[in-house]
């Protein structure tokens, strides 16, 4: 394990010093600019940009490379990277290149800003995508227990924590509530990608307590979108004020009800028509990105952020029949490979480790740990033991969704844009979200694998292992040729076996 690390180590600065060497000479040639013209007209701004995209691209990516090789989430990686080549590492050895590749000049910045917003809403729109509502529905009540304890205790301590910080935390001292409502959030919301990529590794995605584990993820996950969205409409108004959260509830709920009724039907429409009728390239996706782009701006118009938008549009294109898996792997593809590095390299830049060096900081952040991760264990494990699970399955579900990581970040992004959490608290909340996402794959390994499996639930494994295997689990639409005669009938009634449970286009 120690060669392990060390490897590891050599590795990762290994790729720092790559990057920093690759981007010596443009960093020196921007250098010799005249005063202002590197943020002013000319190819010096773009030059910074695109150093910007590759310095992210490059060490989020490799470090992302090195931690899943190790069994840790390649976000993290993206996560740390950015980290490093902020004030914590890059600009602490080299203060006058880090300054001047990642400028606070408002035009430059504003660039990679605009590439990390637009990030925010594709990282949204994809993990709607991977909310499998259906298999919420299929594994039953003991996946509301779980996520209603799951939310409810690490919220009440996130809430309760924020009223004793010091004021020198929050930029504006009488939002207290808010900052409350959003350390809540941050503290009680789980991440769906890293707890599937765990319970796939273990072989359990199709045991029961799988689909368990998974689902209690994806209905944390939506109520804590839904929580942020109410947020974001209270820090509009400056205030808790009774009316205008009245009106902003009812606004979640009346979109939300539209958007899986009518939404769903029209979202299903236009993915089919522009499937059918357009010859060019990528039309699909691009349609996709239309919708998600309508949905964002609505959430918006209502006064609630636009990650909800997002978020609901990739769970209704998620569930169209006639997505197929080659469509959504293109869109993965250019998310994973481009958005994502920038946005959590990008959040990564805004923390500053070295103000952990106050040792009053540094303690505020071990707290802020402790309650995070006995907050959303014990939430996690007092719902599984209230629904009747046993000691080891009630351990196992507690350690899962104990896992942050994305969700995280994405939520104190938010908070630090709005002038909620200041740059220490934020600084403190990315430490708590990579520790407790780092300590979750060896936990959840450790506490699955003292779960044998039964022996009806393996033949039940085995058995949906075969159905998948056949040809029914690969078609995505049904194309039939009958007449009124008995084989006609016959063949339909067959097509409605094969297609109908799962509205397959026939």
């Amino acid at each position: 394990m120690n060669r392990q690390l060390a490897t590891a180590s050599g590795r990762i600065a290994a790729i720092l010093v790559l990057a920093i060497l690759a981007l010596e000479p443009a960093s020196n040639a921007f250098a010799a600019q005249p005063a202002g013209h590197a943020s002013g007209m000319g190819g010096s701004a773009e030059g910074l940009f695109v150093a910007e995209i590759v310095l992210l691209l490059l060490v989020g990516r490799g470090l992302g490379e090195i931690f899943q090789r190790y069994g840790q989430p390649a976000i993290m990686g993206q996560l740390i990277g950015g980290i490093l080549l902020g004030p914590s590492l890059f600009g602490w050895i080299w203060p006058d290149a880090q300054h001047l590749i990642f400028s606070s000049d408002p035009a430059q910045k504003g660039m990679i800003d605009a590439i990390s917003q637009l990030g925010i809403l594709l990282l949204l729109l994809l993990t709607g995508m991977e909310t499998d509502l259906r298999l919420v529905r299929r594994v039953g009540a003991a996946c509301f227990s779980i996520s209603i304890t799951g939310v409810v205790v690490p919220f009440a301590c996130g809430f309760a924590l924020a009223q004793f910080l010091p004021d020198s935390l929050l930029p504006d001292p009488r939002q207290r509530i808010v900052a409350g409502l959003f350390l809540g959030t941050a503290l009680s919301i789980s991440s769906v990608k890293i707890v599937a990529m765990v319970v796939r590794e273990m072989n359990f995605m199709r045991r029961k307590l799988g689909q368990v584990i998974i689902s209690s993820a994806i209905i944390e996950d939506t109520i804590g979108w839904l929580i942020i969205a109410i947020t974001f409409g209270i820090a509009t108004n400056g205030s808790l004020q009774v009316l205008p959260l009245i009106t902003t509830v009812a606004e979640v709920a009346l979109f939300m009800v539209l958007s899986l009724t009518i939404g769903r039907r029209l979202v299903f429409t236009l993915i089919r028509w522009s499937n059918d009728s357009f010859r060019s390239e990528y039309a699909v996706i691009t349609v996709i990105l239309i919708i998600m782009g309508v949905m964002a701006m609505m959430t918006n118009l209502i006064g609630v952020h636009t990650v909800l938008g997002a978020f609901v549009a990739g769970i209704l294109v998620g569930e169209s029949p006639i997505l197929s898996d080659h469509i959504e792997s293109q869109l993965r593809g250019v998310i994973t490979a481009l958005f994502m590095p920038v946005f959590f390299g990008m959040a990564g830049l805004s923390a500053d480790l070295t103000v952990l060096a106050d040792p009053t900081l540094a303690l505020l952040t071990l707290a802020l740990v402790a309650i995070a991760s006995v907050g959303k264990f014990g939430g996690a494990f007092l719902g599984g033991r209230l629904a009747g699970m046993s000691l080891k399955e009630a351990t196992a579900v507690g350690s899962a969704m104990n896992a942050r990581g994305s969700t995280e970040v994405i939520v104190a992004s938010i908070g630090l844009s709005m002038n909620i959490l200041s740059h220490n608290l934020f600084t403190m909340i990315v430490t708590m979200a990579v520790i407790t996402t780092l300590a979750m794959p060896p936990m959840l390994r450790w506490a699955l694998g003292r779960l044998p499996v039964e022996h009806a639930e393996k033949q039940r494994v085995d058995r949906e292992l075969l159905d998948e295997r056949g040809f029914v689990s690969g078609l995505q639409r049904l194309l039939l040729l009958v007449d009124d005669s008995p084989v006609g009938k016959f063949t339909a009634y067959l097509a409605g076996l094969v297609g109908g449970g799962s509205g397959m286009p026939t």
